[in-house]
């Protein structure tokens, strides 16, 4: 294989690598895993507040029963004065009403906590599928990069093998034109037309090539491309 077609083939191996589709949904992945992590942040923390007002409404209701457990061991032990037997029988009723309160406030909280739980829980499914995506998408793009590499490090290999045979002044006529002519540095004379530039070549210019010493190194007059003969050159 000549040197441009090397050239060529490893500037499509990185312009490969590049273009990946897998770049381009590891992106769009990475928008949506830090989007879902504030939600998640969000459902989190109110889940947590929630919790908290749980927790305060369950103390409520369990500091109100404690006293109603209280007054009715002394009413049921008779103990005090007849006033103080029927004040603690009035305030059993105050609290009996104030538990039933406080049980419907912490009824409604919990509610609220399990609706939130089943958020987070939902979000954190959502967060569990798109890693595993992330994951898989990651894993594809790396074994295609690796096949990419392993044949650009063989064709490399193969490029170094050539450029003995080139000479330095001619590969660095090469190098010179390729740099300015979109990767293309070289191409076939085939049909009278250039490669590079794709243009006719005159008779004029047709027979300058045909006269020349194989040896020589010729250039397209309108591209400058160092254009190759080969048996389809067509003079």
């Amino acid at each position: 294989m000549d040197l441009q077609a090397l050239d060529t083939r490893l500037d499509q191996l990185d312009h490969a690598r590049t273009t990946l589709p897998q770049h381009a949904q590891l992106t769009t992945l990475a928008q949506q895993s830090a989007a879902l992590d504030r939600e998640v942040a969000l459902a989190q923390t109110a889940l947590d507040d929630i919790q908290r007002e749980v927790a305060k409404a369950e103390s409520d209701v369990q500091l109100v029963r404690d006293r109603a457990e209280r007054n009715q061991r002394r009413l049921d032990s008779g103990t005090g004065t007849a006033k103080d037997l029927q004040a603690i029988q009035h305030e059993l009723v105050s609290l009996a009403r104030r538990q039933s309160e406080l049980e419907d406030i912490e009824l409604e909280v919990m509610e609220r906590a399990e609706g939130l739980e089943a958020d987070v829980a939902r979000l954190q499914t959502q967060r569990a599928d798109l890693d595993a995506t992330i994951a898989s998408v990651t894993q594809a793009r790396d074994e295609a990069i690796a096949g990419f590499d392993a044949e650009a490090a063989e064709v490399g290999a193969q490029r170094a093998a050539v450029l003995p045979n080139v000479g330095e002044d001619l590969l660095a006529v090469y190098s010179r034109i390729r740099a300015s002519n979109g990767g293309i540095g070289a191409a076939e004379l085939r049909q009278r037309r250039c490669g590079g530039c794709r243009l006719e070549l005159n008779q004029v210019d047709l027979g300058r090539l045909r006269d020349a010493p194989v040896d020589e190194v010729l250039r397209c007059e309108e591209c400058r491309r160092i254009l190759v003969r080969t048996a389809e050159s067509g003079i």
